[in-house]
């Protein structure tokens, strides 16, 4: 066979390092873990990158579908977790960083009827590989129902309320949390949480629920804040929360990050 030119090889003369170099928005299967029924099979859009030498012109594209493949049709938890490793091996580097995002599905009963619906949750999984430390972190996001304090003190009927997306990230000591717990911490610190199935006697319930619990934006986020901080398993987390404003052409957003004592 023809030797071809491999021009990736070839020495960058411009003496500038590349942070991250790779592929992205590459869907793959994956198997996850979960409560009631052991796991559930999803799909990954995953991103896979790694650090470039100054003196080096371009990676390997090809290396990281390759790499990725030699799992199998299907990964696991314990699959992602090696992959920065043999990033570093194969492409020559120093530092690797892969996500893995996908959609992640509760079976939710209404809370008065109990009829039963999927919810679906986007989570991530996000490796940072040297190859003296790895760097763990599991995002959720969750949808949530929030409404206003101040809307119901001052309105003689009824308060406005909104949907909000709480994105919520966590690094855990050596047991892992579920994902499910994360998902459940974030629910109770809003005013309701959401429900793909709702009866009337359940929809009843649930505006009844958010009116009883008033939450601001800074509200939330501190619920988040105050649960994680009690929670021994979790070493470092940050939330934010944006509130589709139902009365504003614009989003109300807090954030907090912090060690976990």
């Amino acid at each position: 066979m023809q030797e071809l030119t491999d021009t990736q090889n070839e020495r960058d003369t411009r003496n500038i390092a590349i942070d991250r170099v790779g592929v992205k928005n590459l869907r793959y299967p994956i198997l996850i873990r979960d409560k009631a029924n052991s796991e559930q099979s999803t799909v990954a859009t995953a991103s896979l990158a790694v650090d470039l030498p100054k003196e080096y012109k371009g990676t390997h594209m090809s290396r990281f579908v390759e790499v990725l493949n030699a799992h199998g049709p299907v990964l696991d938890v314990h699959s992602i977790s090696a992959i920065p490793a043999e990033l570093l091996e194969r492409l020559d580097a120093q530092r690797a960083h892969i996500e893995f995002r996908f959609p992640f599905f509760l079976n939710k009963p209404a809370p008065v009827t109990g009829k039963e619906g999927l919810l679906d949750y986007e989570v991530s999984f996000e490796v940072d590989h040297t190859r003296d430390n790895t760097d763990f972190k599991v995002t959720v996001f969750v949808p949530v129902t929030t409404l206003c304090p101040c809307s119901k003190a001052i309105s003689a009927r009824g308060a406005h309320n909104q949907r909000g997306i709480v994105t919520y990230s966590v690094r855990f000591r050596d047991e892992p949390v579920w994902i499910e717990d994360l998902i459940q911490l974030v629910e109770k610190s809003a005013s309701c949480e959401l429900y793909s199935l709702l009866k009337r006697p359940d929809e009843k319930h649930v505006t009844e629920q958010a009116y009883d619990n008033p939450v601001f934006v800074e509200d939330l986020v501190r619920n988040v804040a105050g649960a994680s901080d009690a929670h021994d398993a979790i070493t470092w987390y940050k939330v934010e929360a944006e509130n589709f404003e139902s009365i504003h052409n614009h989003n109300a957003y807090a954030v907090i990050e912090k060690h976990s004592s």
